[in-house]
Order: structure tokens, then C-alpha cells, then sequence
């Protein structure tokens, strides 16, 4: 089981990734609600994209954070100074034990604890 981060959301509407639509639909993939927020929040969306996103929201299981999310990202930011978000999609990850599918492995990789992984390469 995995958490998709907000990059390889983005990157899964681009044509020359297309390929990275089928993690869309499997049934082991999750997205943390900070990854919807991190992709919609975005100010120069298109309508089209716009679409895109909120469809895969609809179809993707979005996680909570929990208070326990929020504790455990509490102690990630502090000890790897990881931005807010990237500390809850690690927290995310690490009490939900699922790996993160990502382009950010310079920060994820900081966190020992959490299994990373660029479908990318």
C-alpha cells in the first residue's frame, strides 16, 4: 500500500507521464488530505486541470490527519525540518505504515523510517 505525494499527482496530468495514471487506480494507493489541498490550492490551475484533480480526489481514498498524525509530524518537522506538509504526508505515511510514491526524495529520504519511492526513475 502506498500514499501518493502531490507531485506525482501533478505530474500524473502530464501526457509524457501519463503512465503514472494507473497508480491512480489501484486499490492499494492512498492520498493524504494535505496532498488535496497542496494540488488544488494552486493559483494558476486550469479549468481543465482543476477537473483533473478534483476527479482523481473523487475517485483516490483520502486520509485524515488524525491527532496522531499531527504528533507524529510535530516530531518529524522538529527533528528533520521538513516543511509542514511534507512532515504530514510523512506522518501520513508512517502511522498508516504505507510507503510514499514521490519526486521529493531528497526531504522524504531524511526520514529513515518512511519507505520512499520515485516511480519516475
Amino acid at each position: 500500500m502506498f500514499l501518493l505525494d502531490s507531485n506525482i499527482i501533478v505530474y500524473s496530468y502530464l501526457s509524457q507521464y501519463e503512465y503514472l495514471r494507473e497508480l491512480l487506480t489501484s486499490e492499494l494507493v492512498y492520498v493524504s488530505e494535505i496532498s488535496r489541498l497542496e494540488v488544488l490550492v494552486y493559483h494558476k490551475l486550469t479549468n481543465d486541470e482543476e477537473t483533473y484533480f478534483k476527479d482523481i480526489f473523487n475517485l483516490v481514498p483520502i486520509i485524515f490527519p488524525s491527532q496522531e498524525i499531527f504528533d507524529t509530524a510535530i516530531d518529524i518537522r522538529k527533528v528533520y525540518n521538513l516543511k509542514l506538509g511534507d512532515s504530514l504526508i510523512a506522518a501520513t505515511a508512517l502511522e498508516k505504515k504505507l510507503s510514499i510514491y514521490t519526486r521529493n526524495l531528497s526531504d522524504f529520504g531524511k526520514v529513515k523510517s518512511v519507505s520512499c519511492i520515485d516511480p519516475l526513475r
